[in-house]
């Protein structure tokens, strides 16, 4: 049974408010993904601990069983009171539904209550130095010899690689399959001899990414979600639960972007320059748009009648965001240029506007959200595809 939002918000209230204004103060506020990795690990340890890592699975499998009011409402609550951004995101929100919703008994037993605890973190295994957006040219092989699946192949931009201890990785698995035939979606483990991972330095100086090098990499036969072959239609459920909630939570974080730059404009005085407030209105109207625009698809009324609008919320947000980062580098002004400390290590604002120049590349580029709205939601004739 779900439980009550008054009952959980306040029990999560109550938790996170003493955790970040005591033993874990120290990692509270931090946004990015390579921060703090060994505090991180222990906040992810203590909150599954006190019941609150995945909190909308059903309780049989480690959750709460909370309703989509619960989960959005303990969101909120967790931005609002500037919690680090979770590096067991990808397990709760990605890999832990798809093994609930596809896996064997097996496998919810092995993995669920490790990623439900936050043990073992996950990374999620789809691009390709030829496949990015385009997921069905995937072009990383698995083969099956003596009960293990042999993988040989490469995967790129793979956040959070360099320390997770697992990733569902899609690959090929039949020989001379193209396109979305022939694939099959595997559960691997990362400390292995056949692994090679080596971190990808971003302009912010972080390095949230990796590149994973499979040279005969090996994982269990029964380490397969589905069958032999299914893996693109698992693939794309996985990216479905990946619009589900965890999108609150960054849309807060935007609302503590903004007030930031909001707070900057008024000391440094270009809260009195006309163009700036009207720029920063707009900013304020652009994120209420997005709030009621996700807590109208989350909705259990109109699910089903926005689908197709959906498809629209990661374009939106994209290019909202990469705003928000050339406004807060208008703002700051020259100070925004300047990197402190001996690591040159750039504020907050300046690091989140390096970051958002990639928002409107990853987990599918605008260009290819374009297509999936004329095509999808507007059912207009499909983009003509080569042959190859």
């Amino acid at each position: 049974m779900a439980v009550a939002v008054s009952g959980l918000l306040d029990e999560a209230r109550a938790w996170l408010s003493a955790a970040l204004d005591g033993p874990f103060a120290d990692v509270r506020g931090i946004a990015d993904l390579s921060s703090a990795y060994d505090r991180r690990r222990e906040w992810e340890l203590k909150l599954g601990a006190a019941g609150l890592g995945a909190i909308g699975w059903p309780v049989e499998h480690g959750g709460r069983g909370a309703t989509i009011a619960d989960q959005v409402a303990v969101a909120q609550e967790y931005a609002a009171l500037r919690a680090p951004s979770r590096i067991a995101h990808v397990g709760v929100e990605l890999a832990g539904p798809t093994i609930i919703a596809f896996g064997s008994d097996a496998q919810k037993a092995r993995f669920l209550p490790g990623i439900a605890s936050g043990r073992e973190l996950w990374a999620q295994g789809y691009s390709e130095p030829n496949a990015g957006s385009d997921l069905a040219n995937v072009r990383t092989r698995a083969r099956l010899e003596d009960g293990r699946w042999i993988i040989d192949g490469q995967k790129i931009w793979t956040s959070l690689g360099m320390i997770a201890d697992w990733a569902f990785v899609v690959v090929r698995t039949e020989e001379g399959s193209r396109g979305p035939k022939g694939l099959s979606y595997l559960l691997v483990p990362l400390d292995q001899p056949g692994i090679v991972r080596r971190p990808i330095r971003q302009m912010t100086g972080d390095a949230e990414f990796a590149e994973l090098f499979f040279d005969g990499a090996v994982t269990d036969a029964d380490n397969i979600v589905g069958e032999a072959g299914q893996g693109w239609a698992i693939a794309m459920a996985t990216l479905g639960f990946e619009r589900g909630v965890s999108t609150v939570v960054q849309q807060m974080q935007f609302g503590n972007e903004l007030a930031a730059l909001i707070e900057v404009a008024r000391a440094n005085g270009k809260a009195r320059d006309p163009i700036i407030r009207q720029r920063i209105a707009d900013a304020w109207i652009g994120l209420e748009l997005m709030r009621h625009g996700l807590l109208r698809t989350l909705s259990d009324e109109a699910t089903e009648d926005l689908g197709n609008e959906a498809l629209t919320s990661k374009l939106y947000w994209s290019r909202w965001h990469r705003a928000l980062g050339d406004l807060a580098m208008d703002v700051q002004g020259l100070a925004g240029e300047v990197a402190q400390g001996n690591d040159y290590h750039f504020g907050a604002l300046t690091q989140m506007h390096l970051a958002s120049r990639a928002d409107t590349i990853y987990a599918g580029a605008s260009q290819i959200q374009r297509n999936l709205i004329a095509e999808r939601g507007l059912g207009l004739p499909r983009e003509p595809r080569g042959t190859v």
